[in-house]
């Protein structure tokens, strides 16, 4: 009655009636009593390593957070995005604890406490943020463009006012990723909120170098189809006003809104951060703009006393030593548990793929039903797409000319005309954008198939990649990104630096991606399949020169056909050597191993490799050569080497020997090309030198 009451004050400040202001009071004293204690004690103590202060960003996000209510929305935020946090009722204790690196929260101690994620049934969940200025863009707008998705194609009312709220400081505004994801919301018209919190600071560099002008929104007002909100972020009524302005339009209007609020950064960019670039005139105009006292004349006396005001502090601060208490009560996570979660591993994700929203695999068999004649490795691998795209709603492919095109290889011809531009669809030139777009779109429950038009082009997108595949294990299996990346690559009549690599290490050295290399058609359909109907990022690369090979061709191995992971084919039989190969190597090393007694083994996949096999045969033939495509410098061919070193060196009857590219990228003409890569007669010849030896 009183709080009713003081609301009715004909004041000129009186707080507006749709803001929870005693809330906002609340979570903002307690952001604050949460960056004191750790500045004050647990970093000088040891027990927070890496801080990073919102003072002075908080009252925003906290007003921003309390307006994300609808379970389908997410945030994804950054290293000074804890006020967020809070106002999505994150338990203090984990939002302190994981600081301290100690076990639960938001990754049992396996990430740096200042990146945060948040499965929340309740309203917004906060997508897993990473260390990287930037790399929160792209996946924001997947899972906006999944939004979308649920609503026009799957035609699920629950999303039709959802929206994705990105968190940004005005140094990310010079990123890939910013552009990249301003690109894709803009000409997709997503539900997607840009929330730049400009302090004027990219730790050290004013916000003069990052835009010109230091103002994004002003830099951005001619953009189309971009609503941009502008204002100041320490004005409670104004940054309250501008925020609801914000969210409304982009649930109302379905469409993209920039919501730029300038707010000082208070403290350094971290805790070691002296901010001796800063003079104390320019501090003090900072300290001057704290939304802290602003808030608290804003609040009193037109809704609360001081006492109330007071009662407020001494309970944030109460409530910040308890979840003290209970976070240094919890120990370091147990060291054995840190190998788990790398893959899926049978306990279900809480958030991202499409097991999580009640996916079941159809059945499947490993033995396949051989139907037709032969067909090559592009209709194969279309044909694949075309079944699970007709069986399961949540597969969706796209890339760069997958449309009418069909690809730069043919692959997807076709399919965008059965199956519409909202399942099958062309995007912007930026594999930042797809590969996080995909990352996204994972995480709100779809199956994404992203297409890289050429091994070296996935250079870009390099972060995304990365940070889809430790997901899992950095947040200790709260959230997975499962998608299949198609990736061509290799060696196609000419070569060149930029269209003809492999380079297929790169990916197996990125945890958490498995990583498939088929050499015919018929595993391209299992392995495939296996992967769009799996719980984890797969790498499937197609080698250009077996996309319409003559050896690579098979009968169609049927529409239930799946292959495991990590499980190896002996292609040719034999006693008296073991070679081990993949992808295009595998015609070349049968036909080199005519007339001898070999054992050619095709692994298949990478990641996981059949290690079992490879040492079964080793071991058995007492001899073994490694045959690939790739750098023989720190390739693939060197990890197999080295086990088979470690596990078999007394089986072995001569040293284990690689044939592989010299260290040279691809050369174009092809007299060059085909001296560089293993041929047919150069392996024979190692054959031959190996089983004299």
């Amino acid at each position: 009655m009183a709080q009713r009451a003081a609301l009715k004050v004909p004041l000129r400040n009186a707080p507006d009636e749709n803001v929870d202001w005693r809330r906002v009071a609340y979570l903002l004293s307690l952001s604050r009593a949460l960056d004191a204690m750790e500045e004050q004690r647990l970093v000088p103590e040891k027990k927070v390593l890496y801080q990073f202060s919102a003072r002075g960003h908080d009252m925003a996000q906290i007003l921003l957070g309390s307006r994300l209510d609808n379970p389908r929305d997410a945030t994804c935020g950054y290293y000074r995005s804890r006020p967020l946090l809070l106002a999505l009722g994150v338990d203090v204790a984990d939002a302190l604890g994981s600081s301290m690196g100690r076990s639960g929260g938001y990754s049992d101690g396996r990430d740096i406490g200042v990146v945060f994620n948040f499965p929340n049934p309740s309203g917004a969940s906060a997508l897993p943020m990473c260390g990287g200025v930037g790399a929160q863009y792209t996946p924001t707008a997947g899972w906006a463009q999944a939004i979308d998705y649920y609503r026009t194609v799957i035609r699920d009312p629950a999303y039709d006012d959802a929206l994705a709220v990105v968190l940004g400081g005005d140094g990310s505004v010079a990123s890939n990723g910013f552009w990249a994801a301003l690109t894709v919301a803009t000409t997709q018209k997503l539900p997607m909120l840009f929330y730049i919190e400009d302090n004027g600071y990219g730790i050290s560099v004013p916000s003069t170098f990052q835009t010109p002008g230091g103002n994004i929104a002003a830099n951005l007002a001619a953009w189309q189809d971009l609503r941009i909100v502008n204002g100041d972020g320490t004005e409670p009524a104004e940054a309250a006003r501008l925020i609801d302005e914000a969210v409304s339009y982009v649930r109302e209007e379905r469409g993209p809104a920039l919501l730029r609020l300038t707010v000082p950064r208070l403290q350094g960019h971290s805790f070691q951060d002296t901010q001796a670039y800063k003079d104390e005139d320019f501090v003090a105009s900072e300290w001057a703009r704290d939304p802290l006292p602003k808030l608290k004349s804003y609040l009193v006396p037109a809704l609360l006393s001081e006492s109330e005001w007071a009662a407020i502090e001494d309970e944030a601060q109460a409530d910040a030593e308890a979840a003290r208490e209970r976070a240094e009560a919890r120990p370091a996570a147990d060291p054995e548990t840190v190998m788990r979660n790398v893959f899926f591993e049978g306990d279900l994700q809480t958030v991202g793929g499409q097991w999580t929203h009640g996916y079941t695999p159809p059945a499947s068999t490993d033995q396949p039903k051989p139907e037709g004649q032969r067909i090559n490795m592009v209709t194969a691998i279309r044909r694949t797409l075309e079944h699970e795209l007709e069986i399961n709603e949540r597969v969706v492919l796209f890339g760069e000319d997958i449309g009418p095109k069909g690809g730069v290889h043919a692959v997807t011809l076709g399919l965008q005309e059965r199956f519409g531009e909202g399942r099958v669809f062309d995007t912007s030139l930026s594999e930042e954008g797809i590969i996080g777009r995909a990352v996204g779109m994972a995480l709100a429950g779809l199956m994404p198939v992203p297409e890289i038009q050429f091994r070296k082009y996935a250079e870009p997108a390099t972060e995304q990649i990365n940070d889809c595949g430790t997901m899992r294990w950095r947040t200790n299996n709260r959230f997975a990104a499962p998608m299949v990346l198609r990736i061509p690559g290799g060696f196609f009549k000419c070569g060149d630096p930029w269209h003809s690599q492999t380079n297929e290490v790169a990916f197996i050295h990125n945890p958490g991606w498995k990583v498939a290399v088929p050499s015919n058609a018929e595993d391209a359909v299992g392995l495939l399949r296996g992967a769009l109907r799996g719980n984890d990022p797969v790498i499937f690369f197609e080698h250009r020169a077996m996309l319409d090979h003559a050896w690579a061709r098979r009968p169609y191995p049927g529409d239930d056909f799946v292959l495991p992971f990590g499980k190896a084919k002996r292609t040719r039989e034999g006693g008296d050597i073991t070679i081990i190969t993949w992808g295009a190597m595998v015609q070349r090393c049968e036909e080199a191993a005519e007339g001898r007694s070999a054992d050619v083994i095709d692994l298949r996949t990478l990641m996981p490799w059949d290690k079992a096999a490879v040492l079964e045969s080793v071991r058995r033939t007492r001899r073994c050569l490694i045959v690939h495509e790739d750098l023989q410098t720190a390739g693939f061919g060197a990890e197999i080497a080295a086990v088979v070193a470690d596990e078999a060196f007394m089986d072995l009857d001569a040293p284990v020997a690689r044939l592989t590219m010299p260290d040279i990228p691809s050369p174009h003409n092809p007299v060059l090309l085909n001296w560089a890569v293993p041929s047919v007669e150069r392996i024979r010849a190692k054959i031959d030198d190996l089983i004299g030896f």
